[in-house]
C-alpha cells in the first residue's frame, strides 16, 4: 500500500481524557481481556480435542472462538497501553494495519453469524437430512468463503483509506483506527470511501443479518406447524437463543455504527457502540455459548477436573 501522504503517525485520544479515570479503565479493560481470551481460548481448546464436539456446530463455535481471541487482540492491547502513555501514538502503518484487521475480522464474525444461523436452520428443519446436507466438505468450504470475503473486503478498505492525503489534525477521535473517524481526518474527496462503506460494509453487515433473521423466522414457522410438545418446543428454541443473543450483541452497535451517516452520529456516541462489538461482545460469547449448552459445559468441566488431576500430580 502506497502513503501518498506526509501523515506518519496518528494520535489515538481514546476513551476518555480524564486522567484520574484512567487506571480504574485499564483494570476493567485488562480484566475484560482477559475474560475474553481465556473464556474463548477454552471454548476452541474443547472444540478442538474433544471427539464429541467435532460437529458442525461446534466446528462454527471454534472458529468463532478463534475469531473473537484476535478480534479484542486488535484493539484491546494498544487501548491497554496508551492508558499510561504520554504521546497515544500510532504509525500510519500500525493504523492501516489495525484498520484491515479489524475489519477483516469484524466482517467474518458478521457472516459466520449467518453461517452458523443456517446450521442451526437445517439442524432443526431437516433434522434427517443433516449430516448429509452439513458434511465436512461444505462446512470447510463455508468457512473458508467467509474467512477470505471478509480478508478481501478489508483489504479495500485500508487500500482506499492508505491513498488518502490527510491534513490539518491527526488526532483521532476513537481509541483505535477505524474508517470513520480516519475519513473526519482526510482533505479532499473522500465520496468513493464513503460510498464503500455504506455499500460495501453495509451490504456486508445487513446481509448476514437479514439472512440470520430469516433463518430464525424459518425455524420458529417449522417448530409451530410440525411439534406438537411444549417441552420439545422449548428444547429446541433454547438451542438457538444462545446464537440469537450474540447475534444482537453484535449487529446492534455495528448497524448503529456503519448505516448511520458518517456526520449523523458523534464519535462519543460511535466509541460506545465500538466498546460493545470490539471488547464487550468477545467476551460474552464464551459464557452465552457456556452456560445455554450443556455439552460444552460438560467438556470444559472434563478439561477442568482432569488439569486439577495433573497439577495435583505434579505437586506431589
Amino acid at each position: 500500500m502506497l502513503n501518498q501522504t506526509s501523515v506518519t503517525a496518528f494520535l489515538l485520544l481514546g476513551v476518555t481524557d480524564i486522567q484520574a479515570l484512567q487506571p480504574y479503565l485499564f483494570v476493567v479493560f485488562l480484566a475484560i481481556y482477559m475474560v475474553s481470551v481465556v473464556g474463548n481460548g477454552a471454548v476452541l481448546l474443547v472444540v478442538v480435542s474433544d471427539p464429541r464436539l467435532h460437529l458442525p456446530m461446534y466446528f462454527f463455535l471454534g472458529n468463532l472462538s478463534c475469531l473473537d481471541i484476535c478480534y479484542s487482540t486488535v484493539t484491546l492491547p494498544k487501548m491497554l497501553e496508551n492508558f499510561f502513555s504520554t504521546r497515544k501514538a500510532i504509525s500510519f502503518l500500525g493504523c492501516i494495519s489495525q484498520l484491515h484487521f479489524f475489519h477483516f475480522l469484524g466482517s467474518t464474525e458478521a457472516m459466520l453469524l449467518a453461517v452458523m444461523a443456517f446450521d442451526r436452520f437445517v439442524a432443526i428443519c431437516r433434522p434427517l437430512h443433516y449430516s448429509v446436507i452439513m458434511n465436512y466438505q461444505l462446512c470447510t468450504r463455508m468457512a473458508v468463503t467467509v474467512w477470505t470475503i471478509g480478508f478481501f473486503h478489508a483489504l479495500l478498505h485500508s487500500m482506499m483509506t492508505s491513498r488518502l492525503n490527510f491534513c490539518g489534525s491527526h488526532q483521532i477521535h476513537h481509541f483505535f483506527c477505524d474508517v470513520k473517524p480516519l475519513l473526519e481526518l482526510a482533505c479532499g474527496n473522500t465520496e468513493l470511501n464513503q460510498w464503500l462503506l455504506n455499500t460495501v460494509t453495509g451490504t456486508i453487515a445487513m446481509g448476514p443479518f437479514f439472512l440470520t433473521l430469516l433463518s430464525y423466522f424459518s425455524i420458529i414457522i417449522s417448530l409451530f406447524s410440525k411439534t406438537h410438545s411444549c417441552s420439545a418446543l422449548r428444547k429446541a428454541l433454547s438451542t438457538c437463543a444462545s446464537h440469537f443473543m450474540v447475534v444482537i450483541l453484535l449487529y446492534a452497535p455495528v448497524i448503529f455504527t456503519y448505516i448511520s451517516p458518517t456526520s449523523g452520529s458523534s464519535m462519543d456516541q460511535d466509541q460506545v457502540a465500538a466498546i460493545m462489538y470490539t471488547v464487550v461482545t468477545p467476551m460474552l460469547n464464551p459464557l452465552i455459548y457456556t452456560l445455554r449448552n450443556k455439552d460444552v459445559k460438560a467438556a470444559l468441566r472434563y478439561r477442568f477436573i482432569k488439569l486439577i488431576f495433573y497439577v495435583f500430580l505434579w505437586i506431589l
